[in-house]
């Protein structure tokens, strides 16, 4: 049928010195979210209590700390479960391109459906091929201040073409500047610092192979 060939067809998306086992920034990489950091577990490494004076940090950090995505203390839920996000698809707002979208196969007619026929054909290949970034906060430790990041994923519980066989996958990153708590030296003699780093994050998902 026209509707099968179309969906045959439609992609809609397109170690720092004296610390063993620090990594002292997340590496660059095309793999996001970034994975865990591995700390090393002193905790001599750690910040003191004087050095975790959040006047002094935000001063530091100046116009980099942004409440949007980083947080001081506990933050709430970021937002909807895999499951809710998902059943919320067909109710986000249509993107141009689909509303641009003839139906209809390659080589063949147009389909001719009503107006309100249509837009729930787009809706339905909305909802199954939307890729929404999905937020949860998550704490990086004590050594980085702020020490909570809202962190996107993209949802990948289940295929978002038809037939099925791509996923939801990161297209677009942002980075953001958080302090980091960094030694050099060992015992008594090391010196220990805040020194500002760069966090990338998923900012945009979409449906790809």
């Amino acid at each position: 049928t026209a509707i099968r060939a179309l969906l045959l067809c439609l992609c809609l998306g397109l170690r720092a010195g004296g610390q063993p086992f620090l990594r002292l920034r997340p590496s660059p990489s095309d793999n996001l979210p970034v994975k865990d950091i591995v700390e090393h577990p002193d905790p001599e490494y750690d910040p003191k209590e004087q050095d975790l004076d959040e006047r002094t940090l935000r001063k530091k950090l100046g116009s980099h700390f942004d409440p949007g995505f980083m947080a001081v203390a506990v933050p709430g839920p970021a937002n909807a479960s895999g499951a809710a996000a998902a059943a919320g698809r067909g109710r986000a707002a249509l993107p141009a391109e689909l509303r641009r979208l003839e139906l209809g196969p390659p080589r063949g007619p147009r389909l001719r459906l009503g107006k309100k026929a249509r837009r729930k054909v787009l809706q339905w290949l909305w909802a199954h091929t939307h890729c929404p970034v999905l937020y949860a906060w998550k704490d990086l430790g004590v050594r980085f201040w702020p020490r909570y990041i809202k962190e996107g994923n993209c949802l990948a519980e289940k295929s978002c073409s038809l037939p099925e066989g791509m996923f939801c996958k990161p297209v677009k990153s942002v980075t953001k500047t958080f302090l980091r708590w960094h030694c050099q030296g060992w015992s008594s003699q090391k010196y220990c610092t805040w020194i500002p780093v760069q966090y990338p994050l998923i900012s945009e998902c979409k449906c790809s192979c």
